[in-house]
């Protein structure tokens, strides 16, 4: 079962971040998703019935991720749901997957300071082979390489962030944090 979902709830883990086979980085975590309900008798809202569900986003989104998101903050999701169910020890076990598309702090919790991408890679970008599949074009000859234009795509760009001033800031993809200004 695949379908599009929008959750909120908050960052249960640290973000793991890895890389697959074929290259392409990835980042994941555990995100919380409790029922919330006013509970008139107690005059209060209460929290009920958590759900859990795995976050996992690739390529750029794996590293705004990495250096954007914190275990215990309030985030908004948006991916395809993922069901997968198996069975060990008799018993019937079952997961809920989010191939994510966006993630976001929830700014009804606070608020945020916003750092754009200077190489931004949109689906659009990519082509129409590449806006779902975040496996598609590893590995080479696909339309990933090379822009719709010919051009190639600048692959040392593409782990650089503007700050508010429009001055550079690299991403170190060990640690997933920015420092300092870009050579």
């Amino acid at each position: 079962m695949t379908d599009t979902i929008t959750l909120r709830g908050f960052v249960a883990t640290e973000i793991k971040s890895s890389t697959t086979p074929g290259g392409v980085p990835t980042a994941s975590f555990r995100l919380g998703c409790p029922e919330r309900r006013f509970d008139k008798a107690a005059g209060a809202w209460v929290e009920s019935n958590m759900s859990w569900f795995t976050v996992q986003g690739y390529r750029q989104l794996a590293g705004n991720m990495g250096c954007s998101i914190k275990k215990g903050q309030k985030v908004i999701v948006v991916g395809k749901l993922k069901l997968r169910s198996w069975e060990k020890d008799g018993r019937t076990h079952h997961q809920a997957d989010i191939d994510a598309d966006a993630v976001g702090h929830d700014l009804r919790w606070g608020t945020a300071n916003y750092l754009r991408n200077s190489s931004p890679q949109s689906a659009d970008e990519l082509g129409p082979a590449n806006s779902g599949n975040p496996f598609s074009g590893v590995g080479g000859d696909g339309p990933d390489d090379d822009r719709e234009d010919g051009e190639e795509r600048d692959e040392d760009a593409a782990g650089i962030f503007l700050d508010d001033n429009g001055d550079e800031l690299q991403l170190d993809p060990d640690t997933g944090e920015l420092s300092g200004a870009a050579a």
